[in-house]
């Protein structure tokens, strides 16, 4: 941590979350904005009290070590649960067969929100049972609730020019 800086990581009800559990993160120092110009609304959702929240989502461990696990809007609360598509996506491209991954969230028969896998698969790969070969690698290393399930096989994914998974593209 920086000196004269502070950071609180919260819940849904501006409610500090225990170690172990993610929370946004919110900042409060000297250099954090009084506001964003012309921007009321936009300043009001990010300001609380003295603390910024600055839209990223992270887990602190007993040890106060902290774990980023992405944008705050990214995420995705699977059967209740929070589910960081990063994370999953890092699992994911631990596959040998896979070049990319992009997780979002998707709605099932029941309404109820999932995860979604969309993956490039390297040159040459065998395309043939990929998709039950990703869900089966996440399952046996992450927890049940987090694997895809469904999985999208694809040439690439729509990105910005610097590179950034335009996910927005992919929750339709």
């Amino acid at each position: 941590m920086l000196d004269g800086y502070e950071i609180s990581l919260r819940d849904d009800n501006g409610l500090e979350v225990p170690d172990g559990s993610p929370g946004a993160l919110h900042v409060a120092g000297e250099t954090v904005t009084i506001g964003y110009w012309n921007r009321t609304d936009r300043t009001r959702q990010a300001l609380q009290g003295r603390f910024l929240a600055t839209g990223d989502s992270y887990v602190r461990e007993a040890d106060g070590s902290l774990t980023c696990l992405g944008r705050t809007d990214d995420m995705l609360k699977g059967g209740g649960i929070w589910v960081s598509p990063a994370e999953v996506e890092g699992c994911i491209i631990e596959m040998d067969s896979v070049l990319q991954a992009a997780v979002v969230g998707a709605e099932d028969d029941d309404g109820l929100v999932k995860p979604k896998a969309f993956v490039v698969p390297v040159d040459g790969a065998d395309l043939d049972g990929l998709a039950a070969a990703v869900q089966d690698h996440v399952r046996q290393r992450l927890a049940p609730y987090k694997y895809p399930r469904w999985v999208d096989i694809v040439e690439e994914l729509p990105q910005t020019a610097t590179g950034k998974i335009k996910r927005y593209m992919l929750r339709t």
